[in-house]
């Protein structure tokens, strides 16, 4: 922020408090847009506020200020990294998150440093690279423990949990998820930063069942049924809003009944599973019907599997 001679190089623009929130507050209105309508309802909105925002970070602030605004800017490419994730774009997600990471370095961020970690561990779990995933959410909690922050410990122990099922290690995915719990519990209290708040007991039951649903898939069909009281509480506890979250979870909950061959329960919680997938702007979510109708093709000649798998096969002829 100085240049060789030691001048400040910023501009002699002032930045105040004022302007610090006027982005933050930029930035909750379209985390809730992503939340409720996916990546594609405001990914385009998300980036034609950074050019803005980053001219910000040249004027002139008062230290507390500066910091507040670095991790202000930070969550804006955070925002971005995952908008972009959500539309398929992994290539573009991964230079915001890179981005979002310096900032919040700069800022002394622990706790969104650890966010931003495990957004980028999400996606290579997405993309099926689960060690770097690990990777990620190792560097993750690491930051969350300098943060003293429990509930990003929770959030980083619950997905090194999810990992660890695609890995097929029962024993690692069962322990990670016990850590996730208590650390989930520990944080009960604490009022939670914006760009974590999404993780309430909703979504702590929706990262159990999910851990449960991936060991069905590549273990054995009877951990799916340890993990739909969990499911069932998580889709009965989304509010309006949390639509993308509420797909996720109808999908796994239709996957570990299509598993075990429950056709009849699959098709009928598979039928809303495929409607909000198909109304929400999210590529992402389209990408994960195909476990469910992965399942499904295991039973191919049962007449609720071939319609869970035509569902599934429409939405995704008439996804962008």
């Amino acid at each position: 922020m100085t240049g060789s001679d030691g001048r400040d190089e910023r501009s002699g623009t002032r930045v105040g408090l004022a302007d610090v929130r006027q982005l933050e507050d930029s930035i909750a209105e379209l985390r809730v847009l992503d939340y409720r309508y996916g990546g594609g309802s405001c990914r385009a909105a998300v980036e034609s506020r950074l050019p803005a925002a980053v001219a910000l970070l040249d004027g002139e602030a008062k230290t507390v200020v500066r910091a507040r605004l670095y991790t202000a800017v930070a969550d804006l490419y955070n925002l971005a990294g995952w908008t972009n994730f959500d539309q398929d774009r992994p290539g573009a997600a991964l230079e915001a998150f890179a981005r979002a990471l310096e900032l919040a370095i700069e800022a002394g961020n622990d706790d969104l440093q650890a966010n931003i970690r495990y957004r980028v561990g999400r996606l290579h779990l997405h993309y099926g690279a689960v060690d770097a995933a690990l990777l990620e959410f190792a560097r993750g909690r690491e930051a969350a423990v300098s943060a003293h922050s429990k509930l990003a410990q929770a959030i980083l122990s619950a997905n090194q949990a999810w990992a660890h099922a695609k890995k097929a290690d029962v024993t690692g995915a069962l322990t990670y998820l016990r850590r996730a719990r208590q650390e989930f519990a520990e944080a009960e209290g604490r009022e939670p930063s914006p760009w974590a708040a999404f993780f309430g007991a909703t979504d702590m039951a929706a990262m159990v069942g999910t851990v449960h649903g991936e060991l069905a898939q590549v273990v054995d069909t009877r951990h799916g049924r340890d993990g739909i009281p969990a499911l069932v509480e998580a889709i009965g506890g989304y509010p309006r809003g949390m639509t993308r979250s509420r797909s996720l979870t109808l999908i796994w909950l239709a996957t570990v009944h299509a598993l075990d061959g429950d056709l009849d329960v699959a098709a009928t919680v598979g039928e809303e599973a495929v409607e909000l997938a198909g109304a929400l702007r999210s590529p992402r979510v389209r990408q994960r019907l195909h476990s469910l109708a992965g399942a499904a093709r295991r039973f191919s000649g049962n007449a609720d599997a071939r319609v869970i798998i035509e569902r599934v096969e429409m939405v995704g002829h008439s996804g962008q």
